[in-house]
């Protein structure tokens, strides 16, 4: 789930009723000086039976305490007492976001812990010294870590979908000079040099972008319950908007590696402070790693380091790997339930459960079945292999290929699709996932193959190869080559599927420019996957990859392989059991990010094989269609001859009955159909399918589809990494402000009414302020308040310099909202011009006014003019070529106040005459 922000849910054994929450505002010393405060927002959860041991549980990065709470129910339904908190910089919590530094956030947790020893529903082991256990998810799984390793009365912990090194998660290097020996199933390489995990830190910064205003400087008084004394820090952050609420340490230092991908010495050094790694020597209370196996943010390689490191410290480790991740579920009824054991045998104090044991456990997910769910089968080994038993078992499979010589494109762009947030499989044509998304490029990859297997190969773990990398003499060349080494799963039907959905970059230095080789060891992903007999391995070195930044200067490079020429596979053995089933259905709305992720590969592809036609003179126009035909053999065309104009600042209503062509219009504008004849042009570019210029295109031609268990504000983040484009670029929070979701963006949209749901998708499509915004029918579904609404985000957006071409049915809405109109049928042009002059295009007018009879008698003295009729205080006048302003003169003149002048027609008539359908 993204950003580790858990919502965990699920029945539980009825039993007393629990007391009611208690919330407060804790005080806690602001830093390593302690000379402000700051308030954290908590909540206390208590049992029936107090005092009882309590459970300090953490939030994921992004989210807040209200995240947390059904699992914090959960917890006291199994006796425990349960703090939650919104972190420092989340939800109601002041102070900067400082990722979880020990300065910062783990002085915050440590006084939580102090205030928590207060409380008479805790039971404590002496004074100050409260019995608590310590979990959470992702940024709370590493909080969990860093706090038992420096609190002492932290008594156990639960960290889940975490990371041990902050810096190699996010700047990972996979490749080593030195052999790489471990003995674990997922030790990694822990090289310098990373290549920035630039999507999924985009997202993560994204979510703490949203600067708190704290502008009241005066000392408040302590709230209820706090235990604590004295003000709070309150003042108006003093630092760029671009900052949101970090510190400016952790501001600078993603500043610096967003625009460069590298990590100077500074942030080396503050990601290691702020990295697990600092403490683990110290953790010595049993400790539960959970790890999810579909993660691309954090894999399976820092779980492995955080029990290596915390065993060799003597402390009691249980490892799982579970079925699921950042990428896929988050943990299910079953696998909570265990941890609220681990914490039960470790804590005491409620019904005694029998000792869950130092064993490690991973889960094999099957393919999905038709009825929604994956099968899921558990192994059981009794100690994590290379920690508290034997090193892992390795099958050496021998790989085969040519050295091949690959491009690193200049400016790093097309790029391949592999692991971007989120995206990794697509439905097939039966409806279940399992179909990769994950392409290469032609000439940036060089591809090795294993023999088909004779018998099936459980893969558990990292598996690891040697490659040779070399510069090409008298080529494009830096020294350096970043590269990205994956496994493909390739069945006899030869159908790839990339295995875990992740890559492992590769950053070798110092290539010799006389072309001599070096030789480096690899790391590829941890995964777990069976491989079935009659499939074979193939190992694909890439030189992009869009959840990457890479190097932007062109390069060659000849990729082959060394050593041995073999994949070591780890495979470690155990009791294998049917555990559970993984819900297919939380997955479904990745579906709409993959296919957007499908078009941006597409249209890198292809972009490469185009050139940019531009005619200066429309650089300013938006839109200009010339001579437009669709035509398909046997049918009548779709679109004849069709030529359009459309400026800045308009809105345009497309209209015409079903079957006008006016969807396939749009397909084409959008490079989605390629026109029979005829040319589009979009500020002056030519447009061809994959043009540059369809990025400052904005679109909605389809109902959008959202992942339900996510906010709306987190379904933009994943739709945006799709596209390939920076995180900062995006521009959330003007797109949720003209879409007008206010606080709605944060929850999730399952809770969306339809309303809402059309509203998110509008600001979808309005995503990085696109020059042309592109609508099919954007109302549909919607009732007269949402319609309203609609048209007022389309006014706002429009009012901001940019363009709407919009399709739709309500004619009155058009009327209403839009400066022009399209009318089209049978594929043909039928007219254009502003909605006023397509109204009136009959010359009648309406005025409305005091005195009617009066009025009417006025402008019958006006010569030429036809048929004035009166209808209650309206009159209407068949003007004959006068204009209105002439009819309102005579009016004024004969004393006739004059409140409201307009064309007589509605949009709904002209369009029905023009159409051919006036049957009136």
């Amino acid at each position: 789930m993204v950003l580790g922000a858990f919502l965990w849910s699920g029945d539980q054994k009825p039993a007393a009723a629990p007391e009611a929450p208690r919330e407060a505002l804790v005080d806690v010393l602001d830093g390593p000086g302690g000379n402000e405060r700051v308030q954290i927002d908590v909540t206390l959860f208590a049992p029936a039976d107090t005092p009882a041991p309590a459970i300090l549980l953490a939030h994921g990065f992004g989210g807040s305490k209200d995240d947390t709470a059904a699992q914090a129910k959960e917890l006291v339904r199994r006796g425990f007492t349960v703090l939650t908190f919104s972190s420092r910089g989340f939800g109601r919590s002041t102070g900067e976001i400082a990722l979880n530094d020990p300065s910062y956030e783990v002085t915050d947790a440590r006084q939580l812990l102090d205030w928590l020893a207060r409380q008479p529903e805790v039971l404590r082991d002496g004074e100050g010294d409260p019995r608590v256990g310590v979990t959470g998810g992702s940024y709370g799984g590493a909080l969990s870590l860093l706090l038992a390793g420096t609190d002492p009365r932290v008594d156990a912990i639960a960290p889940l979908m975490t990371y041990n090194d902050l810096g190699q998660a996010l700047l990972p290097n996979a490749a080593s000079r030195d052999r790489i020996g471990g003995s674990t199933p997922a030790d990694g390489a822990t090289a310098n040099h990373g290549v920035f995990k630039q999507a999924w830190a985009g997202m993560l910064f994204s979510a703490g972008s949203s600067p708190q205003q704290r502008s009241d400087p005066r000392p408040q008084a302590p709230p209820p319950s706090d235990g604590g004394a004295g003000g709070f820090r309150s003042e108006t952050i003093n630092q760029p908007l671009t900052c949101g609420n970090f510190t400016p340490q952790v501001c600078a230092a993603y500043t610096e590696v967003a625009q460069t991908g590298q990590a100077g010495q500074a942030t080396l050094d503050l990601l290691d402070r702020i990295s697990p790694k600092s403490v683990t020597a110290n953790i010595k209370v049993p400790t539960l790693l959970v790890q999810g196996e579909r993660d691309t943010l954090f894999g399976l390689d820092q779980s492995d380091a955080n029990a290596r490191q915390i065993s060799a410290a003597g402390g009691k480790v249980k490892t799982i790997w579970f079925a699921g991740g950042h990428d896929g579920a988050s943990p299910d009824l079953a696998l909570r339930e265990r941890i609220a054991d681990w914490f039960a045998f470790h804590l005491g104090g409620v019904p005694p459960v029998p000792d869950p044991g130092t064993g490690f456990e991973y889960d094999i997910a099957g393919r999905p079945q038709r009825n929604g769910e994956i099968p899921v089968r558990t192994v059981s080994a009794p100690a994590y292999p290379g920690v508290q038993a034997e090193r892992t078992p390795r099958f050496a499979l021998q790989l085969r290929g040519p050295v091949t010589q690959v491009v690193n494109p200049p400016g790093g762009s097309p790029a391949a699709t592999s692991s971007l947030p989120g995206v990794g499989e697509v439905l097939d044509a039966a409806g279940s996932f399992g179909r990769s998304l994950a392409r290469d490029l032609p000439g940036q990859v060089a591809v090795f193959r294993t023999d088909p297997l004779a018998s099936q190969l459980l893969i558990s773990g990292t598996a690891r190869t040697r490659l040779s990398v070399a510069s090409v003499p008298g080529q494009p060349a830096t020294g350096d080559a970043v590269l990205f080494a994956k496994l493909y799963d390739v069945g006899p039907d030869r159908q790839r599927s990339l295995i875990g959905n992740a890559v492992s970059p590769l950053h070798v230095v110092d290539l010799p420019a006389d072309g001599t080789p070096v030789e480096v060891d690899v790391a590829l992903p941890g995964v777990v996957h069976p491989l079935e007999t009659g499939h074979r391995l193939e190992l694909a070195v890439a030189t992009t990859d869009q959840a990457y930044a890479v190097p932007r200067e062109p390069a060659v490079h000849r990729i082959g392989l060394a050593g041995d020429s073999s994949v070591s596979v780890p495979s470690v053995r155990g009791a294998t059991t049917t555990a559970n089933t993984v819900p297919v259905a939380p997955l479904v709305g990745i579906v709409v990010i993959i296919a957007a992720a499908l078009v941006a590969w597409a249209l890198s592809l292809i972009r490469r094989k185009s050139t940019d036609d531009v005619d200066p003179l429309l650089a300013d126009t938006p839109l200009l269609i010339a001579g437009l035909t669709k035509s398909y053999p046997d049918k009548p065309a779709a679109v004849q001859d069709l030529s359009i104009r459309v400026e800045r600042g308009q809105i345009v209503g497309l209209l015409g009955p079903n079957g006008a062509g006016k969807t396939t219009t749009l397909r084409m504008l959008l490079g989605l159909l390629t026109p029979t004849s005829g040319q589009i042009r979009m500020f002056g570019h030519r447009l061809v399918p994959g043009a540059p210029v369809l990025s400052r295109v904005g679109s909605l031609v389809e109902t959008a589809g959202f992942l339900p268990h996510l906010s709306g504000l987190d379904n933009l983040r994943y739709y945006w990494a799709a596209t390939g484009r920076p995180m900062l670029q995006a521009r959330f929070d003007e797109v949720l402000q003209i879409a007008g979701l206010g606080t709605a963006a944060r929850r999730p949209t399952r809770t969306y009414s339809q309303g809402m749901k059309q509203r998110l998708a509008i600001a979808q499509a309005m995503l990085g302020l696109p020059e042309l915004l592109v609508l099919d029918e954007p109302t549909n579904g919607l009732d007269p308040p949402q319609i309203h609404q609609m048209r007022e985000i389309l006014r706002r957006y429009a009012s901001t310099g940019r363009t709407v071409l919009v399709s739709s049915h309500l004619l009155a809405e058009v009327e209403q909202t839009c400066t022009h109109v399209v009318v089209m049928q049978n594929g043909q042009l039928v007219t254009a011009g502003s909605v006023a002059d397509i109204v009136s295009v009959d010359g009648e007018a309406t005025f409305r006014v005091d005195e009617p009879e009066q009025a009417a008698e006025a402008l019958r003295t006006i010569e030429g003019l036809g048929p004035v009729e009166t209808d209650g205080d309206l009159v209407h006048a068949d003007l004959a070529g006068h204009s209105a302003a002439v009819a309102v003169n005579v009016l004024v003149a004969s004393g006739i106040a004059v409140h409201q002048v307009g064309p007589r027609r509605r949009l709904e008539d002209a369009f029905l005459q023009l159409v051919g359908e006036d049957h009136r």
